[in-house]
């Protein structure tokens, strides 16, 4: 299937590795023009460097003036954002109980601010064009609250809910918002979240895996390229009428619809 994005300029947050990474690696087999972005400008060199046509800038989403300055210059030297993929690195594991106020305020200044920042400084011209893919790495935290992922589980939920609002009011522009909510992807991410889980139960890392994989009915952590794909799916031409969704890539780990 040919995914109509061919040429179309593709930034990714936080694609330097990861999920991310292999987001930015799906659309640059597609065609699209992908910018890779990291808090390193070397090591998203050396993502970008692996990628066909891919260019490399630096995005520290702790900056609140780093999405737009970012967005306007890659707007002035490629062209204007046409794929906005949003992505972050989560907070530390924590319970409810146990999370404070300033955590928590921590979480939304990481996993929903910059975010929320970047859309809004990629949205003229997306309005302007008449198409436009906004699609954010979430969590199925989103649909079913993690254990032990308190505030991760809080701040994602907060960006889901703001997608959603405005998958409503820029549908008739040609612009889709969505969320793709990963469940166990093998990433060094989900590694340190088996590390953490295995300290705090006094257990071995492959027990803690084992149980991981036996409560997914694939009974496999997920791929990256099969994450990735899934993205590249939703940011294209062919998924214009996808819009206001979370999509679970999760093996069918979360037991709703």
């Amino acid at each position: 299937m040919d995914l109509g994005i061919e040429g179309r300029i593709a930034l990714v947050a936080a694609s330097t590795g990861g999920l991310g990474l292999a987001v930015a690696t799906a659309l640059a087999a597609e065609g699209a023009r992908v910018v890779v972005t990291g808090r390193s400008l070397e090591k998203a060199r050396q993502a970008a460097a692996d990628l066909p046509g891919a260019v490399a800038r630096e995005l520290d989403v702790d900056d609140p003036d780093a999405p737009g300055r970012v967005i306007d210059e890659v707007a002035a030297t490629l062209g204007p954002v046409d794929i906005l993929v949003t992505n972050g690195p989560g907070p530390a594991p924590s319970t409810a109980r146990a999370t404070s106020a300033e955590a928590f305020e921590a979480a939304a200044a990481r996993l929903f601010l910059p975010q929320q920042r970047m859309i809004a400084a990629a949205l003229p011209a997306m309005t302007v064009g008449g198409w436009g893919r906004i699609l954010a790495v979430g969590s199925s935290g989103v649909v079913a609250p993690l254990p032990g992922l308190a505030a991760s589980n809080v701040a994602r939920a907060a960006l889901a809910a703001y997608l959603k609002t405005l998958a409503g009011e820029v549908a008739a522009d040609g612009i889709t918002a969505n969320l793709l909510l990963p469940g166990r992807i093998a990433t060094d991410r989900t590694a340190s979240l088996d590390a953490a889980a295995a300290v705090r139960r006094g257990l071995d890392l492959e027990t803690v895996q084992e149980e991981s994989r036996s409560s997914i009915p694939a009974r496999r952590y997920g791929r990256p390229d099969e994450f990735g794909a899934a993205a590249a799916f939703l940011c294209s031409e062919r998924a214009s009428y996808i819009t206001g969704v979370a999509l679970r890539c999760d093996g069918g780990l979360v037991p709703v619809l």
